[in-house]
């Protein structure tokens, strides 16, 4: 079940990203995954903490393209614990808050159809963490929220809801952040800048 930045692509903008999250129940779906992967190409990765997001129980693949460019494919295993705050979702809760759903690239024309966490799991997801690429992705997801009441109640019971919209909102209105978000995300005009401001803020109210 697909989350993370390629999940996001499902919701807003298709943004680029050379890592893929999937998370799985346990670890044969993953032994299935990555005996599929080494065929594709992929190789077990070995990896300091520092350079992953993640605790718990995951595996990395990783494939190097060309000229040492590398892309990566994590396979989380029972669920997602976030290493920078502790917060731990598990592949229950993030299976029940999932649907079948197309999935499109930035560059390529192709279409998938796979399972993918809804908009208002992934936005929780992603406020709990708050990195600054998360912060960019919760900002594009805003104005799609479907149920902002269930949304709060998912990140309150992770974290401080009111210092963590805080800083969000903080990230938001500094004068980096448009430019960051459209180095990833490509040109974002005036209106659609405002719109997703005001969607972050009526959260945050």
């Amino acid at each position: 079940m697909l989350v993370g930045g390629y999940a996001v692509n499902t919701y807003a903008l298709p943004r680029f990203s050379v890592d893929c999250d999937i998370v799985v129940r346990g670890r044969k779906e993953a032994k299935k995954i990555g005996l599929a992967l080494k065929e594709l190409g992929y190789a077990t990765a070995e990896t300091a903490e520092k350079d992953i997001p993640y605790g718990g129980s995951f595996e990395r693949y990783e494939k190097e393209l060309e000229d040492g460019f590398k892309v990566s494919v994590d396979l989380l295993i029972k669920g997602v614990h976030d290493r920078q705050t502790a917060a731990t979702f598990t592949a229950d809760w993030i299976f029940e808050n999932s649907e079948t759903r197309e999935l499109r690239g930035k560059t390529i024309t192709k279409r998938l159809s796979l399972r993918i966490i809804d908009l208002d799991a992934l936005f929780v997801m992603k406020a709990v963490s708050a990195r600054k690429t998360d912060i960019r992705d919760v900002f594009m997801l805003a104005p799609k929220v479907g149920d902002s009441g269930w949304v709060k109640q998912g990140i309150a019971a992770k974290c401080d809801l009111k210092e963590r919209l805080a800083r969000i909102l903080e990230t938001v209105n500094s004068d980096q952040f448009r430019d960051g978000l459209q180095g990833v995300y490509g040109r974002v005009d005036d209106k659609v800048f405002e719109k997703h401001s005001e969607a972050i803020s009526g959260l945050s109210g």
